[in-house]
């Protein structure tokens, strides 16, 4: 008697989800993949994954349905197991949809790296985070560019965000900034791809993991996986680095899987000390030592820098922050307020009464956010709503916080400057080059 296929419904958000898919279900004739759900990306959900990535077990490709529908679909479905498939979510978020799932009767399950994580035939470095904005991708970067100077060739491997097509955005290589063009980036795409490309540096990234790392792998001596989202890596790692943020102390004991990266890392980056007091650094310090009292930690600081300051100096300014950072990072201000404060900014403007559309939306959906302006744009909407509230609000010039230059994206009718940001470690202590250094003479 055959054995009866497990009916599987997988909860997540353009990301995580297709590459436990990929890795584990997609030619797996032990299950069936009924379905997947979308969440904390807009306009996601409605789609189809593609019959072309799904394999031969799913001829018809997948469909991607509203996470709110959960419970529906389980019981309409047959579902057997729902499987968690996405990240930066407190435990509570975790166990309140693991409890919907039972209600309905089905199992719940988290896929370990085990089941997930691919090996590569090249050293790699994985840089993750315990939450959205911590200062990952500053880390990446810097981590890139020392392995270059020393002669190594560097892919860098982005966690996903697929917006757009997804069998077209399978595997994506950046290594000219026409390429962002050619592959449709949003603002989102662009603020984590153009540094790389700008510092001479290829990334990939997209939608099937197996068939990027192998494409990467012909070009590279070593590569780094830039984790996004506070996810774990993709890929299994000869050395582990994750960054912590002590402005939001006890969020990586709190935060699925954040503090599965803090638990696995061999090396914690607690950024932004020169911002953080001292009990908050504190704090952190003694999650590391409860929860990976092995792991060796680097102490540094995210240096602030701005373009123009004088206008920001004795300025009533509007500032425009990271949107992820602020979203569902739960951040309520970033880099753009920090330098307001530190050059001396006569005022932050307030710019809810301005904002409209898609901005709007986000105030009522995140009503933790500050005095900054969200800078969401996935989609040209909202990039036309940022642009209109922006110049709808009254002040004398505006910061940009964000990791690229958003006026090169829309018409700015005040002065405005862009702050940037980089990891800057504490002398006297362990360092990235001191890593590198280990790590080359490991390795290669």
């Amino acid at each position: 008697m055959s054995k009866t296929k497990q009916r599987v419904l997988i909860l997540g958000a353009a990301g995580r989800d297709f590459h436990n898919f990929n890795t584990y279900f997609r030619d797996n004739p032990d299950f069936e993949v009924v379905a997947f759900t979308a969440t904390q990306i807009p306009n996601i959900d409605g789609r189809m994954y593609p019959a072309e990535l799904a394999g031969t077990l799913y001829p018809n490709g997948i469909s991607i349905l509203p996470e709110d529908d959960m419970e529906k679909i389980v019981v309409e479905q047959r579902v057997d197991v729902v499987v968690f498939a996405y990240s930066d979510v407190s435990h509570e978020t975790v166990m309140h949809l693991a409890s919907r799932a039972g209600a309905v009767g089905a199992d719940f399950w988290l896929l370990g790296g085990n089941r997930t994580m691919l090996k590569s035939t090249r050293p790699v470095i994985s840089v993750c985070a315990a939450r959205t904005g911590c200062g990952k991708s500053q880390t990446s970067r810097k981590l890139a560019r020392l392995l270059t100077e020393a002669g190594k060739k560097v892919s860098a491997i982005r966690h996903p965000m697929p917006y757009g097509d997804l069998a077209r955005q399978a595997v994506q290589r950046f290594a000219v900034l026409e390429d962002l063009v050619k592959h449709e980036c949003t603002i989102e795409e662009r603020e984590e791809y153009e540094q790389y490309i700008e510092r001479g540096m290829v990334i990939w990234a997209g939608v099937d993991y197996v068939a990027i790392l192998r494409e990467a792998e012909k070009e590279s001596d070593i590569i780094i996986w830039d984790g996004g989202n506070n996810d774990t890596s993709f890929y299994r790692a000869d050395l582990s680095i994750v960054v912590l943020d002590p402005l939001r102390p006890g969020h990586e004991l709190k935060f699925y899987p954040g503090e599965v990266n803090l638990r696995s890392a061999d090396i914690i980056v607690v950024n932004k000390v020169d911002r953080a007091t001292k009990e908050e650094t504190d704090m952190v310090l003694a999650s590391v030592k409860e929860a990976n009292p092995d792991a060796r930690v680097i102490l540094a600081n995210s240096k602030i820098e701005v373009d123009d300051e004088s206008l920001v100096r004795g300025k009533r300014v509007l500032v425009v922050e990271d949107g992820p950072t602020l979203t569902h990072g739960g951040m309520s201000y970033g880099a753009g307020f920090v330098a307001a404060e530190l050059f001396g900014a006569a005022e932050i403007v307030e710019p809810r009464q301005g904002a409209v559309g898609p901005i709007a939306d986000a105030y009522k959906k995140y009503p933790h956010m500050g005095r900054i302006l969200p800078a969401v744009g996935y989609y040209p909407e909202q990039l036309q709503a940022l642009e209109d509230t922006i110049n709808g609000v009254e002040c004398d010039s505006v910061i940009f916080g964000t990791p690229i230059d958003l006026r090169r994206f829309m018409t700015v009718q005040k002065p405005a400057t862009r702050v940037t940001y980089s990891l800057d470690e504490q002398e006297g202590q362990l360092s990235l080059a001191d890593l590198v250094e280990e790590f080359l003479k490991k390795h290669c």
